[in-house]
C-alpha cells in the first residue's frame, strides 16, 4: 500500500542584523538558499549548500537537518540517518531530526527503530499529527494493527481533515478484516480528496471481500480513471468480473495490466483461469507457463500436464 512520509526542513529567518563574511555567504545564508532548492527538487544543490553551512558553522544542528532531509529524498538513506543523527548529538530536543531520522528509518524498513525515533518526536511535541501517522505506518508493517489504528486516530484528532490519516487507518483496519470500518475511512479520504486513486482502489478490495463485486468495480474503475497506468486496478478490477462470471471482461482487464506491467505474474495467473473457464485451454496453458516462470505455480484447475 502506498503511504505518505514527509520530511521536514526547517527555514532560516534572517535577522535584520546579519553579521556578513568577508570570504562571501554566511551559514545562514546557505541554508537559505538550500532550503529554496530544496523547495524545487533541487536536492543536490540544497546539498551543497547545506555543506557549506556547516563548513562555516559545525555545531548547525538545523543545517544537518535539512541536509537530511535532501539526503532522504535522494534515497541516501543511511546518509540521512547520519546528519539527523549529528543534529540530535547537537541539539538533543530537537524534535524534527527524530522524526525525519524515523522516516528514514522506516524507508530502510527499520521499523523497530523508527517508532523508536517518532516515539521521542512525539514526546517532544505531542500535538505533531504527522508524528503520529508516521508512527503508526512500521506498527502496521510489524502487524501491530490495533496499535497503527490508535496512532491513525490520534493523528485525526489533532487533525479532523488528516487525509493519509483516513486512508491509512482504513489500511489497517481492512488489515483486521474490519471491512465495514475500512469502507467508512476510505469514504472520509475520499470526500477529503477526491482525486486519490488508491482509497478507491483499497476501498474497492474492502468492498470485493464483502461479495458487493460490482461496487468494487465501481471503484477500480475510478481508480483507473485517475490513474490510467494503475496496473493493479485493471488486474482488481478482472478478479472482480470473474467474480461475477465475466470472463471475457475479466481477461480484458488482466491483458491491459500486463500491457503495463509485463512481469505482473498474478495477472498472468489469473488470466489462465478465465481462460480456462472460457475453453481456450491453449490460451491458459501459455498463460499459467508464464505465471510460473514469473515464480507464481500453475493453477489447481489447470494440471501441468495438460499443457505439456
Amino acid at each position: 500500500m502506498k503511504k505518505l512520509n514527509i520530511m521536514k526542513n526547517i527555514l532560516f529567518i534572517i535577522a535584520l542584523l546579519v553579521s556578513f563574511n568577508s570570504f562571501g555567504q554566511t551559514s545562514t545564508e546557505y541554508n537559505n538558499s538550500g532550503y529554496d532548492k530544496a523547495e524545487v527538487k533541487d536536492y543536490y544543490g540544497a546539498i551543497s549548500d547545506y555543506t557549506k553551512a556547516i563548513e562555516l558553522d559545525p555545531n548547525d544542528a538545523l543545517a544537518y537537518n535539512n541536509r537530511g532531509s535532501a539526503k532522504d529524498n535522494l534515497k541516501d538513506f543511511n546518509g540521512a540517518i547520519s546528519d539527523f543523527t549529528k543534529a540530535i548529538e547537537l541539539d538533543p530536543n530537537l524534535a524534527d531530526a527524530y522524526y525525519n531520522r524515523g522516516n528514514s528509518k522506516q524507508n530502510l524498513e527499520d521499523h523497530s527503530g523508527a517508532i523508536s525515533d517518532f516515539n521521542k518526536a512525539i514526546e517532544l511535541d505531542p500535538n505533531d499529527a504527522v508524528a503520529y501517522n508516521n508512527r503508526g505506518i512500521p506498527k502496521d508493517d510489524l502487524k501491530d494493527y490495533s496499535g497503527a489504528i490508535a496512532d491513525f486516530t490520534k493523528a485525526i484528532e489533532i487533525n479532523p481533515n488528516y487525509t493519509i490519516a483516513y486512508y491509512n487507518r482504513g489500511n489497517s483496519k481492512q488489515n483486521l478484516e474490519d471491512h465495514s470500518g475500512a469502507i467508512s475511512d476510505f469514504n472520509k479520504a475520499i470526500e477529503l480528496n477526491p482525486n486519490l486513486a488508491l482509497a478507491y482502489l483499497n476501498r474497492g478490495i474492502s468492498k470485493k471481500n464483502l461479495k458487493d463485486y460490482n461496487g468494487a468495480i465501481s471503484d477500480y474503475t475510478k481508480a483507473i480513471e485517475l490513474d490510467p497506468n494503475f496496473a493493479i486496478a485493471y488486474s482488481n478490477r478482472g478478479n472482480s468480473k470473474d467474480d461475477l462470471k465475466d470472463y471475457y471482461g475479466a481477461i480484458a482487464d488482466y491483458t491491459k495490466a500486463i500491457e503495463i506491467n509485463p512481469n505482473y505474474a498474478n495477472a498472468y495467473y489469473n488470466r489462465a483461469i478465465s481462460k480456462y473457464y472460457t475453453n481456450d485451454l491453449k490460451g491458459a496453458c501459455e498463460d499459467a507457463r508464464k505465471s510460473g516462470s514469473l515464480g507464481k505455480p500453475f493453477p489447481k484447475m489447470i494440471e501441468a500436464a495438460r499443457c505439456l
